[in-house]
């Protein structure tokens, strides 16, 4: 392992270098940029559980947006990454309201960041040596906990820091989590009501031993046990997240009381005392030490033992102990100012280029990837390293043969840090992208940007899984039951090589595959039966072309009404569709002028699906009207309920505002209910709402 101060070293020489705009309007272009990435990268990690950039790579875009707003402030508007928790609360779950918002802390990359805290610190609560809390910084899922006169009656994830998700019925399963607290034999006594906030995690060896459990059963295996660990909390079956060994290391209270006061202790240290005393796993490498050395000498030891811990950590929690310092120090829109997340440096080792080969991800993106000779990064052997795009190939510019220092980025993806051009000989060869894609011959098409190529082939065999589950979403063909484990089995043994194979299998075919039985079976076929006839809309989503979401389908299919007529509309033709621009309209002509995509449309058509264009424009009491839904209706799920007044033309919207037409309130509806009646707006119940949709059909 590299010594540490070299690893300080290497760390701080490649900080992300502050961006220099030439003036306000090419700043806020790339604000923007980094924005749509940023929320991006949120809403896969988040609400999909399925990130596709590493922590390091997703560090980097939130500080070059810092710096872009810092040198322009008037680009730090509120709906930015910087002033908000990141994270939204997904749909599946029902939302919960945190009493006390679960803030998340500003990160530390470099000793220098950490003595600046140390210093702002200081400049708040005078030049007296201050203690600190230094807790190793686990990488899982934020949740709190809600303990009504000791017994636990709810759980939630950390959300946006405002509204959580739901998930009391899977943190039970967690054996390490209490359903009853204990009284504590001194200190104060339980609360009628507090909250409790941890770290929800998986340990290394129970990692193994569910990826080995894994392999002996032929499933795919985790990538690493931190998104394992989110994905296991946030199942719809509490079973799955039973079957998962899951722990979980309390850190933090929110709310104390009724009415939501501060815990009644002193000190930090005291408190993780006594939540330990009533019955929740404390980390016992939490260590209190005074002042800026003290916690430079905690960073050096949880360093030096990252590999030996039992769990997964990229840094280490630096806190004031005391509560009253804590409160004089505040916090900021969406930190504290009394902690600070200091990361550890990535780990570095020197290696050769062996072969640059692309490798076609389930999105369709061409990445290329560095074959290496096998190099020991931070206790793994790395043998492999992505490049990420063309333009980080070209921007490096890596070679066959060159030598290079690869880093284990974020602990997550092996990455190529730096080419050391200094060393080469004359025969590295440089690698040219392919215009086509290596597995199913598409044409390759490069991202308006610049960054991406991505296959446009609609039967791609790399795609073909995930564009099965995207073409089956609710939002797409809505077919009940092609979940990953039936779309793997299908594409694996072969008899799914499009999606209009899907409408050619039958009850014995599937009855032969691994745990399919006949009643599921004959679910699965009915579900395919019902699909049959989607509107043109959602058939156009279900194809999953870039940059279709459902607004632009919805619109597209209001300006076409059938989808052949989409085959020979150029872009100039595209972009008379309302909101779609030169850009969008030039990936969909392409999408649609491949001959792999009409194919794959026309089997879908021969196979029995029938595209029913968008109904005429309706005049009714929906017609124009924007409407928010809440609470739980007993006659429709809210899509179909959304989807009733869509059809009728209205807009639902997720938000009551002045400019909110109804308000349609069920069973339990909260917050949306009350600001309705704040801003006069009309509420509707289950029953009249049903009447109206009725008078308007």
């Amino acid at each position: 392992m590299t010594d540490l101060p070299s690893v300080k070293k290497t760390w701080s020489g490649v900080r992300t270098p502050r961006p220099s705009p030439v003036d306000a309007d090419t700043a806020r272009v790339r604000a923007e940029q980094l924005k749509a990435q940023i929320a991006r990268a949120d809403h896969r990690y988040y609400v999909l559980d399925d990130p596709e950039l590493t922590d390091a790579e997703y560090d980097a875009l939130v500080r070059q947006l810092q710096a872009v707003e810092a040198e322009f402030p008037a680009l730090r508007t509120p709906d930015s990454p910087t002033a908000r928790v990141a994270g939204a609360p997904s749909e599946r779950f029902r939302p919960v309201t945190h009493r006390v918002p679960m803030l998340s802390l500003s990160n530390a990359f470099s000793d220098e960041e950490l003595a600046e805290f140390d210093s702002r610190v200081h400049r708040v609560l005078g030049p007296e040596d201050v203690p600190y809390v230094c807790e190793p910084k686990l990488d899982g899922l934020a949740v709190e906990l809600v303990y009504v006169h000791g017994q636990l009656v709810e759980g939630a994830t950390r959300g946006d820091g405002s509204v959580g998700e739901d998930v009391t019925a899977n943190l039970r399963t967690i054996r390490v989590v209490p359903l009853a607290l204990r009284r504590p034999e001194k200190g104060p006594a339980i609360p009628s009501r507090v909250e409790v906030r941890g770290e929800v995690f998986l340990r290394r060896a129970d990692f193994a031993r569910l990826n080995a459990r894994r392999e002996q059963e032929g499933e795919p295996l985790y990538v690493n046990p931190r998104n394992t660990a989110a994905g296991s909390l946030r199942q719809l079956d509490p079973a799955i997240t039973a079957s998962r060994p899951l722990s979980f290391f309390a850190y933090e209270m929110g709310g104390w009381g009724e009415e939501a006061g501060t815990a009644p202790f002193p000190r930090h240290a005291e408190k993780l005392a006594w939540l330990e005393a009533v019955g929740f796993p404390v980390n016992p490498e939490n260590r209190t030490v005074i002042g800026l050395e003290g916690v430079r000498k905690s960073y050096d030891a949880f360093l030096a033992r990252r590999h030996a811990l039992a769990y997964e950590v990229d840094g280490m929690v630096v806190k004031v102990d005391g509560e009253d310092a804590r409160r004089r120090l505040g916090q900021v829109s969406k930190s504290p100012r009394w902690a600070i997340a200091y990361k550890f440096p990535p780990e570095e080792a020197r290696t050769k280029v062996e072969a640059i080969e692309v490798n076609v991800g389930r999105t369709g993106a061409l990445t290329p990837v560095a074959f290496l000779t096998p190099v020991q990064v931070g206790g793994v052997t790395v043998s492999r390293a992505t490049l990420h795009n063309p333009l980080e190939l070209k921007r490096k510019d890596v070679r066959v043969g060159d030598q290079v220092f690869v880093r284990r980025a974020g602990d997550v993806i092996p990455e190529i840090v730096k080419v050391i051009d200094s060393v080469r000989t004359g025969t590295e060869k440089e690698y040219a992208f392919p215009d086509h894609c290596p597995v199913c011959g598409a044409a390759a098409v490069m991202d308006e940007d610049g960054a991406i190529l991505r296959c446009t082939g609609l039967d791609c065999p790399a795609q073909l899984q995930a564009r099965l589950q995207h073409f089956a979403s609710r939002g797409g063909m809505d077919i009940e039951g092609l979940g990953d484990k039936l779309a793997a089995q299908l594409v694996d043994s072969g008899l799914v090589k499009r999606a209009a194979d899907l409408y050619r299998l039958d009850l014995p075919t599937l009855t032969g595959l691994e745990r399919m039985g006949e009643k599921s079976a004959q679910n699965f076929l009915d579900a395919l039966e019902r699909s049959k006839r989607p509107p043109l809309r959602r058939f156009l989503y279900a194809l999953g072309i870039r940059h279709v979401g459902d607004a632009t389908a919805r619109a597209l299919a209001d300006h076409f009404r059938d989808v052949r007529a989409l085959y020979d509309a150029d872009a100039e033709a595209l972009t008379r569709v309302k909101d779609v621009g030169p850009e969008m309209a030039k990936v969909m002509a392409g999408f649609f002028s491949e001959p792999q995509n009409r194919e794959g449309i026309e089997a879908l058509l021969a196979a029995g699906v029938g595209p029913q264009p968008p109904e005429d424009t309706w005049r009714g009491p929906f017609a124009g009207k924007t409407v928010v839904l809440t609470g739980t209706l007993a006659a429709l799920t809210r899509d179909q309920a959304k989807e009733e007044v869509e059809r009728r033309g209205g807009k639902v919207s997720g938000s009551v505002s002045r400019k909110t037409d109804f308000v349609v309130a069920g069973e339990d509806s909260g917050s949306k209910l009350k600001k309705a009646a704040e801003l006069g707006v009309k509420v509707l119940d289950e029953r009249a709402f049903l009447d109206l949709l009725a008078a308007a059909s």
